[in-house]
Parts: structure tokens; C-alpha cells; sequence
């Protein structure tokens, strides 16, 4: 036994309904809307489901346990909960890094959804028809046609919202005023939401975690009532076979559970990291992760029962070429679709674009609060209150965010979601699961479950951690590698420059690894003995390691 130097959080939720909530609306966000039905489209369609559901047994569901564990033993934020493996800290710190490029275009995602929402609230939807200003280039059609014009959904996103560039060889161009107001809006209402930590996020997460359920079923109910609807949903479930012997569909699979779910970022732990030490998450966990994979198929439902709409409405026998995938499908698809409904196609348009708003505040509060309590751990809560912070963050991530806002600003923000996000995430996470369970060692957790949860820790969760999970993601991280390509954005390739910066975000994520690891040797440079031993003792947990609220810690 050891003593610790731990001492009970000062915050915690009021009731375990907050930090459900929380995590719904944490891990329920854009992509299960815009992302889950495209990627299952182009792998399968229905036989999608079963390596996604695989993924989410083996990956999805041990990593969300791992982390819920972590943060609620440890009751302390993601870089504070790594003192347990101080040589890999890095991994940490990598995520925080990885969080803030996250927020910073999550936020410019918010402020074209409220762009979107203002002009729904027009007597007409301004992409229901093409305008003369747009001249020969605009058809009345669908979103593809044989001509290569395009629709008015299309233009009205690309011209009228994004005034997009077709390169950035020549700079980014001038912000948008209109877009930067969305923005300054959307970042205030974040701020709104930070303003007095998870006091008043956890208050907050009752609707976030709510409203977008019930725009998903009202969608839902009126895109099971469309003509054509029913050709779409079988197009989306119909299986093809075939596709499992893909390693590409399994790709796809894995990382849309690892993304989706929001795992190994740091909001998982942070959140958890409020909880009350001895609550059992075993239900949270599958109830989270079963509502994530639940809104995703709704999601797909409701895309392609509208695009069945679509395809029926203009003649097209082929649906899935009606189908966009990423920011095409929620500002081009859906308001096309939308504008074709018969009855009050605005009140349909306000819902969507509102859930889609509600969704990015919820993914981008817990991306604020890992953020906040990352500083709170290092310089103490009384010398950081939480209002200076968020102000500080919002102030910070409106101005970071402006360079989204430009015509070149989706060119930035794809960049800125391979170099600095989606290729570091997976050689974070793999990090971590190494940190956890070989470094500090799964028996040593296992056993700081029992000691905070009462509770034995079976098997299937031991083998995950120790091999399946990590194995899985090491093997989709070689996928990824070999099949790696210089980036483009609709085809067109960046300049060298551009692709300079996306690698100094990367090495930026990915230099802390190799780098607190050696600041924790140096740490050990006076303990006596050769080399091996003091790198073992630089994977020991420090002195302030330790449960959230006991003097003694059993597992030690």
C-alpha cells in the first residue's frame, strides 16, 4: 500500500444524468449525421453494419470502459491522469494538441450550419431555384447531371456561402463578414455553455443530449412518408458480400467507431473525471455506445429515404448518385432533398440545420471542457477561474478560426482534419492503450476498478486492451499508411507549402511522444543505477498518483 497525495475533486456532476448526457452529446455529433451514411454507402451498404458493429465490440466499447475508468479514478484531467506512465505523457498531451485543431474547425462547421439556419427563415429556401446571377451554370435537376452544370443547392453552398476558391495556389482570400458573424455567434454560445465548467455544461447537456433525438425521429417520421422513400432505404441496406473480404470496408469500420465515439481525445476521460468515484459506469458505457451506433442508422434511414425522394422526384434510377459525402451531404444533399418537400420545407430546413447546430455545440463543449481542466490541473483552479479560461478560449479559437471562414477556408480545414487530427489520433490512441495497459499494467488497473467499483474484470476486457484493440488499430494505422496519398480536396492538389504546415502539425502532435519521454529520464538522472533501470522507473507512477478520493491506494 501507498500513500497518495490525491485529493477529492472540487467538482463534480450533480447527478449521473449529467455525465450521461454529456457523453451522448459528446459522441453523438456531425459525423453519425453526415459521415456514417456515406462511408456505409461506399462499403456495402448493409453488410457495412456487421465489421462496424465488430469494431464497435472490440475497439469502440474497451477503449470508452478504458478511458470512463481513468478519469473517474483518477478525477483529473487527461494529461494529470497519464502521471501513471510518465515516459508516455507525451501521448497526452498529443491528444490536447489534437483537441484544440478539432474545436477550432468544429466551430467553423457550427457557423455555416447557422448561416444555413438564418436564411431558412425566409419565406422561401434561396436554394430552391436557380437565380440569374448564377446564369448557364444552374440546372433545375438533381445534384448531377449530364451536362456537369450544377444544382441550386451546390451553388448556393459553394458561391453564396463559401465564395469558394477552386485552388489556393494564389492564398486563402478574404473572410466572409457574414460567416464571421455566425462564427462569433457560435463561439459565444460555446463560451455561454463553459462559463461556469460542467455547473453549467451539465445543466446544458440535458437538451444537447436530447433535441437532436427528437429532430432525428421527426426526420425520420417524414422521410419514411416520402414518395420513393422505401427505394432508398433498401438501396442503403441492400448487402453486398462481398465487400467483407475488403480490408478497406474493415478500414472504414474501424475508424468510424474510433472517430464517432470520440475516443482517445481526452473528453472522454475528462468527463468521466467528474463522476463520483465509486459509480458504476458498466450501463453508461453501453448505453452511450449503443445510442451513437442507434443515431447512426437513423441517420442513414433518413438519408437515403430522402434521397430516394430525390432520385423519384427528378427521374434518376441511380440513387446512389445523388449521394455526397462529408459537408456535401449536410449542405448540399439534405437542403436540396429538403427543398423539394411539399409542405413547409422551411420548418423541415430549421429543424435540420438547428440539430445540426445543437450537435456541433455538444462536440465542441467537450472539446473545451478537456481543454479548460488541462490548464486547471497545472496551474490550480484558484489561480485559473473557469470564466477567464473560457473567455480566454473563445477569444483564441474565434481568432483561429477566422482562417475557415475564407474562400479558401475548406482547402485549411481538410488539411488541418488529416495532418493534425485524424493521423495522429491513431498513433495516440495506440499509445495510450500501451501506456494503460503494458506500462502501468492491466492487472494494476484492473484492480483499481475493484477497489473503486467493487467489481471484477473479465476477460474479454483484458484481452482487448492487451492485444485485440491495440492490434486492430495498429494494423488499420499500416492500412492507412501504405494506402496514404498526397492529400487533395475535390481533386485539386495543394500547393508544397500546404503540405509543409499539415506535417508540422503532425510532428507537432507526435514529437511530444518521443519527447516527454525523454524529460522523464531526465528526471531520473541523479537515482543511481544503469540505464534500464531508470527508464523502469521513469514508467513508474509519480508521488501524486492516486485516487480521486482515498488516502490509500490498494493496488499499489
Amino acid at each position: 500500500m501507498e500513500v497518495t497525495k490525491a485529493t477529492k475533486p472540487t467538482e463534480q456532476w450533480d447527478n449521473g444524468l449529467e455525465f450521461l448526457f454529456s457523453c451522448i452529446s459528446l459522441s453523438v455529433g456531425l459525423g453519425n449525421i453526415w459521415r456514417f451514411p456515406y462511408i456505409a454507402f461506399q462499403n456495402g451498404g448493409g453488410t457495412f453494419v456487421i465489421p462496424y458493429l465488430i469494431a464497435l465490440m472490440v475497439i469502440g466499447r474497451p477503449v470508452y470502459y478504458l478511458e470512463i475508468a481513468l478519469g473517474q479514478f483518477t478525477g483529473r484531467g487527461v494529461v494529470k491522469a497519464f502521471d501513471m506512465a510518465p515516459l508516455l505523457k507525451g501521448v497526452a498531451v498529443g491528444q490536447v494538441l489534437a483537441t484544440g485543431a478539432s474545436i477550432t474547425y468544429y466551430s467553423s462547421i457550427m457557423a455555416l450550419t447557422l448561416r444555413f439556419l438564418v436564411a431558412s427563415l425566409g419565406s422561401e429556401l434561396p436554394w430552391s431555384r436557380c437565380w440569374e446571377k448564377w446564369g448557364s451554370d444552374c440546372h433545375d435537376g438533381s445534384i448531377v447531371n449530364a451536362t456537369g452544370k450544377m444544382s441550386p443547392a451546390q451553388l448556393y453552398f459553394e458561391r453564396e456561402i463559401l465564395h469558394e476558391v477552386p485552388n489556393i495556389d494564389n492564398g486563402l482570400g478574404m473572410p466572409n463578414l457574414d460567416l464571421i458573424g455566425c462564427l462569433a455567434v457560435s463561439w459565444l454560445i460555446i463560451e455561454a455553455v463553459l462559463i461556469r465548467g460542467i455547473k453549467s455544461s451539465g445543466k446544458a447537456a440535458y437538451f444537447l443530449g436530447v433535441f437532436p433525438y427528437v429532430v432525428l425521429l421527426v426526420l425520420l417520421f417524414r422521410a419514411l412518408t416520402l414518395p420513393g422513400a422505401m427505394d432508398g432505404i433498401i438501396y442503403f441496406f441492400k448487402p453486398q458480400w462481398r465487400q467483407l473480404l475488403d480490408p478497406l470496408v474493415w478500414y472504414a469500420a474501424v475508424t468510424q467507431v474510433f472517430f464517432s465515439l470520440a475516443i482517445c481525445f481526452g473528453t472522454v476521460i475528462t468527463y468521466a473525471s467528474y463522476n463520483n468515484f465509486n459509480r458504476n459506469v458498466y450501463k453508461d458505457i453501453v448505453i452511450i455506445t449503443t445510442m451513437d451506433s442507434c443515431s447512426s442508422i437513423i441517420a442513414g434511414c433518413i438519408t437515403f429515404g430522402i434521397l430516394g425522394n430525390l432520385a423519384k422526384e427528378t427521374g434518376i434510377t441511380d440513387i446512389g448518385s445523388v449521394v455526397k459525402g462529408g459537408a456535401g451531404l449536410a449542405f448540399i444533399s439534405y437542403p436540396e432533398a429538403i427543398a423539394r418537400f411539399e409542405y413547409v420545407p422551411q420548418m423541415f430546413a430549421v429543424l435540420f440545420f438547428l440539430m445540426l447546430f445543437v450537435l456541433g455545440i455538444g462536440s465542441t463543449v467537450g472539446m473545451g471542457t478537456c481543454i479548460l481542466r488541462v490548464v486547471r490541473d497545472h496551474f490550480g483552479p484558484r489561480t485559473t477561474p473557469t470564466w477567464a479560461l473560457a473567455s480566454c478560449l473563445t477569444v483564441v479559437g474565434f481568432g483561429v478560426s477566422i482562417v475557415y471562414m475564407t474562400p479558401g477556408g475548406q482547402f485549411i480545414l481538410n488539411l488541418v482534419d488529416f495532418y493534425g487530427v485524424s493521423f495522429t489520433a491513431l498513433i495516440l490512441a495506440i499509445g495510450e492503450l500501451v501506456a494503460v495497459a503494458w506500462v502501468y499494467g492491466v492487472h494494476r488497473f484492473c484492480a483499481d476498478i475493484k477497489f473503486m467499483m467493487g467489481i471484477e474484470t473479465g476477460w474479454y476486457w483484458r484481452l482487448c486492451w492487451l492485444f485485440i484493440t491495440p492490434g486492430l488499430m495498429a494494423a488499420v494505422l499500416f492500412y492507412m499508411l501504405l494506402d496514404m496519398s498526397p492529400l487533395t480536396y475535390k481533386g485539386v492538389a495543394y500547393p508544397a507549402l500546404a503540405h509543409v504546415f499539415g506535417w508540422f502539425l503532425a510532428a507537432l502532435g507526435l514529437v511530444q511522444l518521443p519527447g516527454w519521454a525523454c524529460y522523464a529520464l531526465y528526471k531520473q538522472r541523479h537515482r543511481p543505477g544503469s540505464f534500464l533501470q531508470k527508464l523502469r522507473a521513469a514508467c513508474q507512477p509519480t508521488d501524486t498518483w492516486g485516487p480521486a478520493n482515498a488516502q490509500m491506494d490498494v493496488s499499489s
